[in-house]
């Protein structure tokens, strides 16, 4: 996970960017020669680069650079970017990469007035206006459309709806996440009683069952019912995340350099940091599955395991932004 950029369009309550860990954070553009030496060191041992992280993607004037050159190292990336839809091109940038990238991650928090709640400075109108054109031009193209919705006490009642405006729209991929709190410093592990209630699994099921009910849209969602800990995460071992300055971070949920890195791969080269001693004392803890400070808060800590009744529905394998 290569964060080209910290920086948004948006403020979402929903992002750690608003909170504290996101208010002291440096903010800025990823090196497009840096990110080519990254790749150089990565492609011939990864199988996904998601060109993503705490800001907008399409911020990045030298994205589709970027694209084309994961390309000339391997056609069989896969290659994703998540994006809020909200820049006057997004349209145009999205059309740009629909043969270049595997799957073009939107994210959609609410309908309506709760979408503009949610996603503070934000246009429903011109949001939705947007995601039409970019799934039409993406129609026969590589690039898959999916939404990805994060799950907070002011929109949960609207995951059934979702289910119908990606339909409507055409969206085939729909996944459901529970709002982790990890870096939000304005909530602590009471939030995770939410996901606990018969009021938000009711919710859930609806939704799983309307996209049963619509059959043209793909639901996955976060894995509820396996037991909670650092166990849990898998990011250890399957993802690291790269600050736009080159810190290698634990994960996409807290990816602060100041809290915890594991070295600057740009410095220090990417190899030497995802093998250091501290990353390596790291994935011990994960074999003992003794949760680190770091990670305290995480819904993979700290949300329990809860039985949704939704054993046909798949989780997804690949992050969530």
């Amino acid at each position: 996970m290569l964060e080209v950029t910290n920086n948004c369009n948006l403020r979402c309550i929903t992002c750690p960017r608003e909170y504290l860990f996101g208010h002291q954070m440096a903010k800025g553009f990823m090196d497009i020669d840096n990110l080519k030496k990254v790749v150089d060191e990565a492609y011939p041992y990864v199988d996904s680069i998601g060109l993503t992280g705490l800001g907008e993607t399409m911020m990045y004037k030298q994205l589709e650079e970027a694209v084309d050159y994961i390309r000339s190292k391997s056609d069989g990336i896969i290659v994703f970017i998540s994006i809020n839809a909200h820049l006057p091109k997004s349209v145009e940038i999205a059309d740009a990469l629909s043969d270049k990238v595997d799957t073009i991650q939107i994210s959609m928090d609410g309908v309506e007035e709760i979408y503009e709640t949610v996603r503070l400075k934000s246009d429903y109108s011109f949001f939705i206006n947007n995601v039409k054109q970019i799934t039409e031009n993406a129609k026969g193209r590589r690039a898959d459309v999916m939404f990805n919705f994060v799950a907070i006490k002011e929109n949960y009642h609207q995951m059934a709806d979702i289910v119908e405006v990606a339909s409507q729209i055409g969206v085939k991929f729909l996944n459901i996440t529970p709002f982790n709190v990890a870096s939000v410093t304005a909530h602590n592990i009471d939030y995770y009683k939410l996901f606990l209630s018969d009021s938000f699994r009711n919710e859930l099921q609806a939704a799983h069952l309307k996209a049963k009910e619509v059959g043209n849209v793909e639901f996955t969602t976060w894995d509820f019912e396996s037991e909670e800990g650092f166990q849990k995460c898998d990011f250890p071992w399957s993802h690291f995340y790269i600050s736009w300055d080159g810190y290698l971070t634990p994960c996409c949920a807290k990816p602060f350099p100041k809290e915890l890195n594991f070295g600057n791969v740009f410095e220090d080269g990417l190899m030497t940091c995802l093998n250091s001693d501290a990353y390596k004392e790291f994935r011990l803890q994960w074999y003992r599955n003794e949760t680190p400070k770091f990670c305290e808060k995480c819904h993979m800590i700290d949300l329990p395991a809860v039985d949704m009744n939704l054993s046909d529905v798949p989780i997804l394998d690949q992050p969530t932004y």
